[in-house]
């Protein structure tokens, strides 16, 4: 392991914000936001901000309501005070199909790709495993009933992306937009 392979790395994950209802499962991919989860996924944006947990890489189902969400986050971080938000370099987003209905594992397989210079990733998926992933890296400190919509867990830890896994990265602060 490198220097850089044990810095501290910060993950953040996020269920995607409260959708609308589907007619059937055959449009389950293209659900938008409800209004309450446009509001959240820019309130969850807006804590990250004043966190200062500006991300390097997001990794992001292609889903309706997960990229929706990702664009709401992306509009309250750049809004939030002081001065518009924190300054840096946009992250690198990516698509991932396989973080859509995805399992614990595979949402970690995406995380263990992440560029070994980013210091902070944000993960945006579904439950169960976006639940299921936060227990596995944090067996002590995620909560039983897993995340709500637009729940933020922020989990932290010296590591380097490729070698992340079981109880590796302990949860260091959340955030619940409703909250």
């Amino acid at each position: 392991m490198t220097d850089a392979d044990s810095e501290t790395r910060t993950l953040v994950l996020l269920r995607h914000a409260k959708a609308e209802q589907g007619s059937d499962a055959a449009d389950d991919a293209d659900r938008p936001l409800s209004a309450r989860g446009e509001a959240d996924a820019a309130a969850a944006g807006a804590w990250l901000a004043r966190q200062g947990l500006l991300p390097d890489v997001v990794i992001c189902s292609p889903a309706r309501r997960t990229r929706q969400t990702w664009h709401g986050v992306a509009m309250g971080m750049a809004g939030a005070p002081p001065e518009g938000g924190p300054s840096g370099p946009l992250p690198t987003v990516r698509y991932e199909p396989g973080a859509y209905d995805a399992h614990p594992e595979e949402l970690l397989a995406l995380v263990r790709a992440v560029d070994p210079a980013a210091q902070t990733a944000l993960l945006i998926a579904h439950n169960p495993g976006i639940s299921l992933l936060s227990a596995l890296l944090d067996p002590d400190g995620a909560a039983e009933e897993g995340l709500r919509t637009a729940e933020l867990a922020v989990h932290r830890g010296r590591f380097g992306w490729a070698e992340l896994g079981r109880a590796g990265a302990p949860i260091t602060a959340g955030h619940i937009a409703r909250d």
